[in-house]
């Protein structure tokens, strides 16, 4: 069986044709189905925004530019989450399982008794099968990281990290008011407990280079994830990097669409096999946005990489395989 550029189809390591590891399959390996997230903002805050590390937040975060509609603290998490499935099952009818995202600033950021009022109000809500927690790696400690791994004993509970660089020049330079010691140490004893674990990564920073991005990939995949999400830096309106940017324009590279697209091609060759990955571009609304987007939708934007992939017979960890 061939594809239609002549080569060999095959199925890869993560068993399927698909030429990187889709978090929509690790989902199905589990839910035996798929499984839909259900974006929540249980009106938490961050460290960097109300002093504890900083102020301000990161440079680049305006979370109302990726939170869906019906995603406002307002609102209750039981509200959020019916308003979320009734959403969803318009538009998916196949959402077969439901998980509880908690999405918005750091939601392992209160005291642990809030925590457990907030996640098993989640779960109490008829369909929802697990839970996805959104957090800063200086924001988890072992009382909380146990707690998680004593749900997961019942359903599914996993952790994403916004690792988002794995330079602390970097970090400093965006507000995030940790190191990557912190997310290394975090996802190390995340895992360490059994938990699913992923890690969010903005490709673009300011000041890094194409070769200091594709090297995230060998240094993450060093690490124990299961999961990543990679998104393309974006200039959001309403933000630090905002200004920077309109007094600064030459700081900041913005890729074309063919430039990332060929970029995380790269970062995918060296990505370890068994790290599913979630999603490879982000997209804000158009009124959020000071730059332009790349004028096309992200699963088209997908399939452009994958074309491309297929074009190149490459795939997620061929260059590490190269290497062994």
């Amino acid at each position: 069986m061939t594809d239609r550029n002549g080569h060999t189809a095959a199925k890869f390591p993560w068993g399927s044709e698909h030429r990187y590891f889709p978090a929509s399959l690790y989902y199905r390996k589990r839910f035996g189905g798929r499984a839909q997230k259900l974006s929540l903002d249980a009106g938490f805050t961050c460290p960097n925004r109300d002093g504890r590390v900083g102020r301000g937040g990161c440079t680049y975060c305006n979370n109302d530019a990726f939170s869906p509609s019906y995603c406002v603290p307002e609102k209750s998490i039981t509200q959020q989450l019916r308003e979320g499935m009734e959403f969803h099952r318009r538009r998916y009818r196949r959402a077969g399982s439901f998980l509880a995202y908690f999405q918005a600033y750091t939601n392992t950021y209160a005291p642990l008794d809030e925590l457990k009022r907030k996640y098993e109000e989640a779960l109490s809500v008829e369909g929802v099968d697990g839970l996805v927690i959104s957090t800063r790696p200086d924001c988890v400690d072992g009382p909380i990281l146990d707690y998680l791994a004593s749900l997961a004993q019942q359903v599914f509970v996993a952790v994403e990290y916004g690792v988002e660089s794995c330079y602390d020049r970097t970090l400093r330079m965006i507000n995030r008011g940790h190191d990557f010691a912190a997310s290394r140490k975090a996802i190390r004893e995340t895992a360490a407990r059994g938990l699913p674990t992923g890690a969010h990564l903005i490709l673009g920073l300011p000041g890094e280079s194409r070769e200091e991005m594709l090297a995230e990939a060998e240094i993450l995949s060093s690490l124990p994830l299961d999961m990543i999400k990679l998104h393309q830096l974006q200039i959001v309106k309403g933000t630090v990097m905002a200004r920077q940017y309109w007094d600064d324009p030459d700081a900041f590279h913005l890729f074309t669409w063919e430039e990332y697209r060929d970029l995380v091609i790269a970062f995918l060759e060296r990505l370890r096999p068994d790290i599913a990955v979630e999603r490879v571009v982000g997209e804000s609304p158009p009124r959020y946005l000071v730059t332009s987007r790349f004028g096309k939708r992200p699963d088209v934007l997908m399939q452009e990489i994958l074309q491309r992939m297929e074009e190149l017979d490459t795939w997620q960890g061929k260059r590490r395989m190269n290497d062994e």
